[in-house]
């Protein structure tokens, strides 16, 4: 896994909580990252419809989905993310011992029974049940955090 897809998933639930559209400038600062970055993921996000664009001075990201209909793996399937794998394999297939030689398939095997079971559990949460996890089952978003966050922000 890679932080692509904790700034994909940290950019959908603020734009969910804010509800309009929000420039890359905005969400990078409350994501704690580079403008940049957040453009280039919110690029895939949008190739895979998971969010719209506003054009204009008051342009930038817009969710408009149902947050209970988009899950994490809805996500991650976007980036394409993998989120058990390695870089390295030991062993050598053209070695004569059997452990030298089997060892670096059966664990790309168990790395991809762990990584499929990653995405199942991703396929049930949602946005809304991570914006839940944040504001509690109320209605009511905005927080004082929220608020003296917005005010401390000169944009």
């Amino acid at each position: 896994m890679n932080s692509e897809f904790t700034i994909a998933v940290h950019a959908l639930v603020f734009l969910n909580h804010k509800g309009e559209s929000v420039s890359s400038d905005k969400l990078a600062a409350n994501i704690c990252t580079n403008p940049a970055r957040v453009r280039k993921i919110m690029g895939k996000l949008k190739k895979k419809g998971l969010i719209s664009t506003k054009e204009g001075v008051v342009g930038g990201y817009l969710f408009d989905l149902e947050p209970s209909k988009v899950t994490l793996y809805d996500i991650s399937s976007a980036l394409n993310v993998p989120f058990v794998s390695s870089s390295w394999r030991s062993g050598n297939s053209d070695l004569p011992c059997l452990v030298a030689s089997g060892m670096a398939g059966i664990m790309d095997d168990i790395y991809g029974s762990l990584d499929q079971l990653c995405k199942d559990y991703l396929k049930q949460v949602t946005i809304q049940t991570i914006d839940q996890k944040i504001f509690g089952s109320s209605k009511l978003k905005e927080n004082d955090a929220c608020r003296k966050w917005k005010e401390s922000r000169s944009y």
